[in-house]
């Protein structure tokens, strides 16, 4: 049975993240056209049941209006989108930006794009390639109105109770981009107790240290978990990874939001301190940071 107008969706980018979330639609019986410049990755999703497009404004052509694109590209690919998306767009359409953009930016798109007509929607995604596949958290800024309109979409991409409508344009990233420096704090705290551990005497297996913190301990999480495998796959020395840990920019973001409404950040900070350091200055713990991205992100180990 094809699938009802409704579950019909236009895709804009397929890396780690937009594919696995394709992926998911099609097989809750969505009608997905995608364009990405990527060829293997359009020739893999159609394969999949996908209806790649060899354009941006193909993709709005072979979308019925009002007609739902979500753009799921790095935050520095948004407005060269938009702007070739815009002349092709309709009064009802509706944009769904989640990628990682900053919050003010997504403000000033979604006052933009209503005097034409077409409502825009911030959305953050946390979860990692795998929650984009098995199901994520997603963190919805907008319009109420648009936001129930399209909540179908939004239950089947999410986990369980795993989405919410956190208030107007920007709010969506804002809550993002404050996650990403709790998660800079959070991932550094952890690498830098590894990393005493490793240089302890007690000569600990840092994959049971980290097994055993992840059953029941009072810092289970997530996190903790990743940590197992990468021990399990690269050993203790993670040797495949060089250190130095990149920074998206979500980070800096936060520390300079906290720093306008005067609020005192301090371990954001210097997490963020630590990961520009370690350009120039790798170390275990930066390693460990290293591992732990490749762990979520699919972050590609860099070789010494």
């Amino acid at each position: 049975m094809a699938p009802s107008k409704r579950k019909n969706i236009a895709y804009i980018g397929l890396g780690k993240m937009g594919f696995n979330m394709v992926s998911r639609l099609l097989t809750k019986k969505y009608r997905v056209s995608v364009y990405d410049t990527d060829k293997q990755a359009m020739r893999r999703i159609k394969k999949l049941g996908g209806n790649p497009v060899s354009s941006l404004q193909k993709l709005t052509e072979v979308t019925k209006s009002p007609r739902l694109l979500w753009i799921m590209v790095p935050h520095g690919v948004v407005a060269s989108v938009l702007k070739e998306l815009k002349p092709h767009l309709r009064k009802g359409d509706a944009l769904v930006d989640g990628g990682n953009s900053p919050y003010w930016k997504s403000e000033e798109r979604a006052r933009i794009f209503k005097k034409k007509g077409v409502h825009f929607l911030d959305v953050g995604v946390s979860g990692g390639p795998s929650g984009a596949k098995d199901g994520a958290s997603l963190m919805i800024g907008g319009e109420k109105g648009v936001f129930k309109k399209y909540e179908f979409l939004f239950k089947d991409l999410a986990v369980k109770n795993g989405y919410a409508h956190l208030g107007p344009s920007g709010a969506g990233h804002f809550v993002k981009m404050i996650h990403n420096g709790i998660e800079y704090g959070m991932m550094q705290s952890l690498s830098e107790g590894f990393a005493v551990m490793k240089k302890s005497k007690f000569q600990l297996d840092l994959r049971e240290v980290a097994r055993i913190y992840n059953r029941g301990s009072v810092i289970e999480s997530r996190l903790v978990g990743w940590l197992e495998p990468a021990f399990k796959e690269y050993g203790s020395s993670l040797k495949p990874f060089s250190g130095s840990v990149a920074q998206s920019g979500e980070g800096l973001w936060t520390v300079r939001a906290a720093e306008k409404l005067k609020v005192p950040v301090p371990i954001i900070k210097e997490s963020l301190r630590f990961r520009l350091r370690s350009k120039n200055k790798p170390n275990y713990t930066s390693q460990i940071l290293s591992a732990l991205r490749n762990q979520f992100g699919g972050h590609t180990p860099i070789k010494k």
